[in-house]
């Protein structure tokens, strides 16, 4: 699934069509544009140019002369620029150029989204540039567990399953942790570990090359200590982590 890594590179990938013409655009698939109706889009952007390429999380727009285009890649969508599919039916939304380029947002799920003048009022700040006092105060609120409040895009924007379970693993935090239970030395920890695992997944191709997500399965051991992984299911997702390199604290009766 796309997370904030994927979308950084989709997003440097559309700037490569930034001041181009808009000649068309097909809007049809009415479930990828909705609420907008066939030829609504297009009618708004034929004839603009996107002037700049924006991301926050995993949300994407395009600004410009003209109304601003929301993207989102939904759980398996890719951007795509003057590639042909072999599949036709998983381009859901294109836009045509005048010098006869074109991107397409390519999805076979189909739970992508292409919207006009998106509002993102409730999406926290970005994962990638979240201040240190914006992270304690977000995610070091409340009693939730800790992988489930790094989910939570209304608190911070771009994490996903395997970017949580990768920064975790790194700052040596249990993702079953309490919130509050969390110290300020903790969560400046985990904020670092976090824009570190970014930064790499960014630069290797997504997190899928982050070095535990390979692990997360059955029958694999923990890359730093080899022992047996954890797993059970936190904030409505399927967790990994190290008992050992991320320990829970004791008890204190």
């Amino acid at each position: 699934m796309p997370e904030l890594p994927e979308a950084e590179r989709a997003r440097l990938t559309l700037e490569e069509i930034l001041g181009r013409r808009i000649a068309a655009v097909d809007d049809t698939d009415t479930y990828v544009c909705r609420p907008h109706p066939p030829g609504e889009i297009s009618a708004a952007l034929v004839g603009h140019r996107f002037l700049s390429a924006h991301r926050r999380g995993k949300f994407l727009w395009l600004a410009g002369d003209g109304p601003t285009l929301g993207l989102h890649l939904g759980m398996a969508g890719r951007i795509w620029i003057d590639r042909l599919a072999a599949e036709p039916r998983w381009d859901r939304f294109t836009v045509h150029f005048d010098d006869g380029s074109f991107f397409t947002l390519r999805d076979k799920r189909r739970l992508g989204r292409a919207v006009l003048n998106p509002d993102f009022d409730h999406v926290g700040p970005d994962a990638a540039d979240v201040t240190r006092t914006e992270f304690r105060r977000r995610i070091g609120a409340g009693n939730a567990p800790v992988k489930a409040r790094l989910l939570d895009q209304g608190a911070i924007a771009g994490v996903g399953n395997l970017l949580a379970d990768q920064s975790l693993w790194q700052a040596g935090i249990a993702p079953t942790r309490r919130t509050g239970s969390l110290t300020e030395t903790e969560l400046d920890h985990l904020r670092r570990e976090l824009r570190a695992a970014i930064r790499a997944a960014i630069a290797h191709g997504g997190v899928h090359t982050a070095s535990f997500i390979p692990a997360r399965r059955s029958g694999h051991l923990c890359p730093r200590c080899h022992s047996d992984l954890s797993r059970d299911r936190i904030g409505g997702r399927t967790t990994w982590w190290c008992p050992v390199c991320q320990p829970e604290p004791p008890t204190v009766d």
